[in-house]
């Protein structure tokens, strides 16, 4: 045993020694020496023990019958961390190596080329950096399958890469690296797999796909490729998959692609390519999956398509596309998904769509009209049970909705809003027994609302806002326990709220406001502990607000309109209640109408203790009102002095370092810490105070301009969300974070000020305004030129991607938010300041900080959707067409209300988009320009967050669409 350590002890130190001693074999040795470098938290490697003579039993470890050599070391998800030492190099028969999905760290080690034997090596799932090594690909023996994906790696596919011509299978996706596809990969004839995706490649596909007629699988989604797609890529005949989704690929369909009969497989979404789907997509019998989403196709939907009968998931969403549903999708029985949202479909909604057996169907944000009709649940009945997601919403259906709904006894998702669909609910509702999400609203609905609704006992979220429905809330609504999200707001409900909301223990957001609710709120909704959001304003509510949980921090805004209701929050005291006053005789000796005489001893003795207990009981009620006066007279004498010590200038810190406070306690002067430099407000705190330096207001807070004492121009936010702030800890964690972005289209954090009570934010002063105000309220000023105009949404798109690169969303995108600086160059601003709330909610992210119509993401309103940097995608699309029309997302008239992007998707349909250009610019702008930046704004504005771009796909596109300036300015001349 001393030998075998002191030998592993020099092989430690000198790895290229090489050891031979029969008592010690080298796989032994090598795998020991490759366990000491790790750490090992789940005991996964307890069996490999230096004492044996060979590690064939080890756990994870395989060896050769004959040789009784190492073969195969197969570790996948042990939960090991540390690097991959050399002594795996010792392992000369290993065949297969397999680390996936570990935390191993480090680099790919070159040195593994020289593992002659090696077929297999796949290091997917850990956090390896770094480039790939040329020299593992230059003499690469027998390698066959190679894996790297999902860790850290960067740099370029080394050229090598083509020479290796036994490769069979290749994954190097969800890595870093960059740079442009090597000419020579189309070389390895026999390539069967090839995944690339989610990486920084760049450039056009070089052409040459007919020489890999081996090929099978390839995925080059998510990457920055432009150019056409190769025309030779038919010639790989025997192509299963293609994946080139999330690129900037344009033109048309090669033609080519027909010939790949074997195919079940085409995604292709998220690029720019436009001209018709052609007719020959229905050739493709195979075809089982088609994904065309977020391009610019235009036309109609081959009626061919039908003839793809193998077709199970078919996506055409965010396109142009025109006309109807062809009936030919009748003869594809085994569709299970269809989505063709986001497109100028029109026609009624063909009923044989609800008889396929779908599970999915997607028909939003089209114009549809007519009613919604269902075939009989008797003769469809395996179709009823199979559907499990619906969405109909933003089209023009109306009608009623028919109660055969009833029968999708799998539906989990139902979204009907932003139609004209009148009638009653129909109560047949209750018989979905797991519904998660209804969505109803903005509809023409009437009647009550079912009490059977308290038969869905699997709903989550239930949205029944904007309509005309009246009655009662049931109370049946209590039996819905796993119930988060309630909206009712905008109808004639009326009565009162029922207690049983209060067993609803998981709800989170209420909106009950506009309606005709009376009586009192019950005091139970205090138990609520997970309520973020309860909005009860005008109503005729009365009685007292419920005093603690949530409701100790309620908004203002929440409850008011409601002329009754009183408590701390609507600044209305509650009338004192007080027991019936007892009515003393002021004359006991003389006789009653019924004579004392008429009362026994005993009946007139407890008269005379009742009107002792009575006299004692008025005593004690004059003495509590005085102590109550005492009270409010301390206290107000209390909040003078304080609001006196809230205008004295606060203590400032740098850094995490604080300087010396003042006596007095920390509570009363807080902390201010400054990211550079050392400042004070000098006499600039009282500017807080003054509506003369007021800039503007917004979700968060009012916002300040004033000086700091070094003569520093700054912006001060005073924040207005104290209520939901979290402790200073988390504050101050999430504010530094946000001062460490520093990009030259973001405004910069400088610091913060904190009390409990009171939270200031120090912000870099922009001179020239809002965007929102060059725009739409500041007439005098000279008109933004297209140049200026395409400039500003350049610069916002380079800020929001920095933001993204950050892992940072914005969750307030909105033209006031954007600044000029004095050149002209836009600023985003009010960043990232969602990361404050306690909870991440977006009913409050909707409420309190979307507060301007028209810039919140359709995925706010659904809670099974994740949030992500997709939604700031959303409200830049929604600032792009906002730049180039010069109108509002929201414009109400007279008698209507204009949507700008539904303006501007109609102009475009009817080849009128020109017309949508701010008529401020004469003519002035340039056309090649103007449209392209108009289509981006409608692709970033689309309803799905999967078929919006990425923020640095944005940036690349705008570079693709600018001009060169000197034709820039022929055209404006």
């Amino acid at each position: 045993m001393v030998v075998k350590l002191i030998l592993l002890l020099h092989l430690l130190i000198l790895p290229s020694i090489v050891v031979c001693l029969d008592a010690f074999n080298d796989d032994v040795l090598g795998l020991i020496v490759f366990k000491v470098g790790l750490h090992d938290p789940a005991g996964k490697l307890v069996s490999w023990n230096e004492s044996d003579d060979n590690p064939c039993k080890w756990d994870g470890v395989e060896c050769d019958p004959n040789t009784k050599r190492v073969s195969r070391l197969t570790l996948d998800g042990f939960s090991l961390s540390g690097h991959i030492s050399r002594g795996l190099l010792r392992l000369q028969s290993l065949q297969k190596l397999s680390l996936s999905n570990n935390n191993f760290t480090g680099s790919i080690n070159p040195d593994f080329a020289h593992l002659w034997s090696l077929q297999s090596i796949d290091l997917s799932g850990n956090n390896l950096s770094g480039s790939i090594p040329d020299e593992l690909f230059q003499q690469c023996g027998s390698l066959k399958f190679v894996s790297f994906a999902n860790n850290e790696l960067s740099g370029v596919i080394p050229d090598s890469f083509g020479s290796c011509m036994s490769l069979q299978s290749v994954n190097l996706s969800s890595n870093r690296v960059s740079g442009n596809l090597p000419a020579k990969i189309w070389s390895l004839n026999g390539l069967q797999s090839l995944d690339l995706s989610n990486n920084l490649l760049e450039g056009q596909l070089p052409q040459g796909f007919g020489s890999m007629y081996s090929l099978r699988v390839i995925s080059l989604g998510k990457n920055a490729f432009s150019g056409q797609i190769p025309d030779d890529i038919g010639s790989c005949w025997q192509l299963q998959s293609v994946d080139f989704g999330g690129n900037s690929f344009s033109g048309i369909l090669p033609e080519s692609l027909q010939r790949l009969n074997m195919c079940t497989t085409i995604n292709l979404n998220g690029n720019m390519l436009s001209g018709e789907i052609p007719d020959w997509i229905g050739h493709l019998q195979s075809l089982e999956s088609l994904d065309l989403s977020m391009n610019r196709f235009f036309g109609r939907i081959p009626f061919t398509i039908g003839n793809s009968r193998s077709l199970k998931q078919l996506n055409l969403s965010s396109n142009g596309l025109i006309g109807g549903l062809p009936e030919s999708l009748m003869n594809c029985v085994d569709l299970l998904a269809i989505d063709v949202s986001q497109n100028m479909l029109k026609g009624k909604i063909p009923n044989w769509i609800f008889g396929l057996g779908l599970q999915s169907v997607s028909l939003s944000g089209n114009k549809l009209r007519g009613n919604i009709e269902y075939p009989s649940p008797r003769s469809m009945a395996p179709s009823y049970q199979s559907l499990k997601f619906v969405d109909l919403s933003s089209n023009q259906l109306s009608g009623v909705i028919p109660s055969e709904i009833g029968a999708f006894r799998s539906l989990q998702f139902l979204n009907m809003s932003g139609n004209s669909l009148m009638g009653a609910i129909p109560r047949t509702v209750g018989d979905l027994n797991v519904i998660q999400v209804i969505d109803m609203s903005n509809n023409i609905l009437n009647g009550s609302i079912p009490a059977e609704i308290g038969n869905a006992l699997e709903l989550r979220e239930l949205r029944l806002e904007g309509n005309r429905l009246n009655g009662a809330i049931p109370s049946k609504i209590g039996h819905c326990s796993l119930l988060t999200t309630l909206i009712l707001s905008g109808n004639n409900l009326t009565g009162a709220i029922p207690p049983a909301i209060a067993n609803l223990s998981n709800l989170e957001v209420v909106d009950l406001s506009h309606n005709k609710l009376s009586g009192n709120l019950p005091k139970e909704l205090t138990d609520l502990s997970h309520l973020t959001a309860f909005n009860i304003s005008n109503n005729n509510l009365g009685g007292e607000l419920p005093a603690g949980g949530f409701f100790d921090t309620i908004p203002l805004s929440s409850v008011v309109g409601n002329p009754s209701l009183c408590g701390s929050v609507v600044n209305q005291a509650c009338p004192a209640v007080h027991p019936k006053p007892i009515v003393l005789n002021p004359n006991p000796s003389s006789s009653s109408d019924f004579g004392d005489d008429s009362f026994p001893p005993t009946a007139r003795h407890k008269k005379l203790m009742l009107s002792i207990s009575a006299l004692i009981a008025i005593g004690a009620a004059a003495f509590i009102f005085l102590g109550v006066v005492v009270i409010t007279i301390l206290n107000l004498h209390v909040r003078n002095a304080h609001d006196a010590r809230s205008a004295a200038p606060p203590t400032f810190s740098r850094g995490d370092e604080e300087y010396n406070h003042s006596p007095m306690s920390d509570s009363q002067y807080g902390k201010l810490v400054m990211f550079s430099g050392e400042a004070d407000f000098g006499t600039g705190a009282h500017a807080l105070l003054n509506k003369d330096s007021e800039l503007g207001r917004g979700g968060f807070g009012v916002v300040y301009h004033t000086v700091l004492g070094d003569g520093r121009s700054v912006a001060i936010k005073k924040l207005n969300i104290s209520s939901l702030i979290k402790s200073q800890q988390e504050f101050e964690k999430e504010i530094k974070k946000l001062g460490k972005v520093r990009h030259p289209n973001l405004v910069s954090l400088q610091g913060y000020y904190w009390t409990p009570s009171l939270q200031l934010l120090i912000i870099e002063y922009v001179p020239s305004g809002s965007l929102f105000k060059l725009l739409h309220n500041d007439p005098t000023r000279s008109t933004l030129s297209w140049h200026q105009r395409f400039n500003i949404i350049v610069g916002m798109a380079k800020g929001l991607a920095h933001l993204h690169q950050m892992n940072i969303i914005h969750y307030n995108l909105k033209s006031s938010n954007v600044l000029l600086d004095s050149s002209g160059e836009p600023k985003v601003g009010d960043f990232g300041l969602a990361r404050l709330l306690p909870m991440l909610d977006r009913y409050i992210l909707s409420s309190k900080v979307q507060s301007a119509l028209g810039y919140m993401a359709a995925e706010f309103a659904c809670r099974t959707v994740k949030i992500t940097e997709k939604c700031d995608v959303y409200g830049f699309g929604i600032l792009v067409l906002e730049i180039v029309t010069g109108r509002k997302p929201v414009e109400y008239m007279e008698d209507d209300v204009i949507v700008l992007c539904d303006m501007v998707r109609g102009a475009l349909e009817e080849g009128k988009a020109e017309n949508c250009i701010d008529q401020r610019l004469h003519g002035n702008f340039v056309a090649e320009e103007v449209i392209p930046v108009i289509k981006l704004g409608l692709i970033c504005a689309s309803q799905v967050p999967s078929n919006r771009p990425d923020m640095a796909e944005v940036v690349n596109i705008l570079e693709l669409i600018q001009c060169p300036s000197e034709g820039r300015e022929e055209e404006i001349e």
